[in-house]
């Protein structure tokens, strides 16, 4: 017989970890903190009295944080009983630069992560992007990189090799949003944009690389690419990132 007043539902505690991607308060001492889990995606967690100066849970539920849970099942949002960390990433916090990046990068995990579903591709690739971070990186051709890679994960990612319409491999020289990425000067669009030599290429190579390992900087090509990649999740996802809107100035 299912749960009732006669017959309770039993306490469900289980253990799971996740990267904390945002909080908000709830009630006079408590706050709903949003994490990414590999196994269960997005996770609405609520952290009883970590507003109070002797909350047990101390710093631990900041964003970018990696931490293990115990958590029990509630009716709406399930509690955490239980965190320990297992990644600080506390050189992010060091930087401004980085809390930037950082910022970016799960703004737009939390806008593309949905609830019980396996997420693991997703919080991989958050993983490694909040290490190369706290390693020091920071610049635009990070958060490219990681926009490009985030755009693959969810199956959006745009055509960089070949034109998006026809398939050619030469005279790639124009993006358009709504195309799905390159397209040569035989297939423009309306709204497509002309692109500068070179900025393919460098779009290719930011897609394609490691995260630690990007191709040389070129000043010139990061600001246009960035603009691009920027450009197309934002297409995707029918919203601006909030945290990139300090590049508007």
């Amino acid at each position: 017989m299912k749960g009732s007043w006669l017959y309770p539902l039993r306490t469900v505690l289980r253990s799971d970890q996740g990267i904390v991607l945002r909080s908000y308060p709830f009630g006079e001492a408590d706050r709903v903190v949003v994490l990414l889990s590999p196994n269960r995606g997005k996770l609405r967690t609520v952290a009883k009295g970590v507003r109070k100066t002797k909350s047990r849970f101390g710093d631990r539920l900041e964003p970018f944080t990696h931490v293990d849970l115990v958590v029990y099942t509630g009716r709406n949002l399930d509690t955490i009983t239980q965190v320990s960390v297992i990644e600080a990433f506390s050189g992010i916090r060091s930087n401004l630069d980085r809390v930037m990046a950082a910022g970016t990068m799960v703004e737009v995990a939390d806008a593309v992560a949905q609830e019980e579903e396996n997420s693991t591709r997703l919080f991989l690739l958050l993983q490694r992007g909040l290490r190369a971070i706290d390693k020091g990186g920071s610049g635009s051709d990070l958060i490219s990189s990681f926009l490009l890679k985030m755009a693959s994960v969810v199956g959006v990612a745009p055509a960089l090799t070949h034109c998006a319409s026809c398939g050619r491999t030469e005279d790639l020289d124009r993006f358009s949003l709504a195309g799905g990425g390159v397209m040569c000067s035989s297939c423009r669009r309306e709204g497509s944009v002309k692109l500068r030599p070179g900025v393919v290429g460098y779009l290719s190579g930011l897609a394609t690389s490691d995260l630690t390992l990007l191709p040389p900087n070129n000043p010139e090509l990061s600001i246009e690419a960035m603009g691009v990649a920027r450009r197309f999740v934002e297409h995707h996802l029918d919203r601006r990132l909030a945290s990139l809107t300090v590049l508007d100035g």
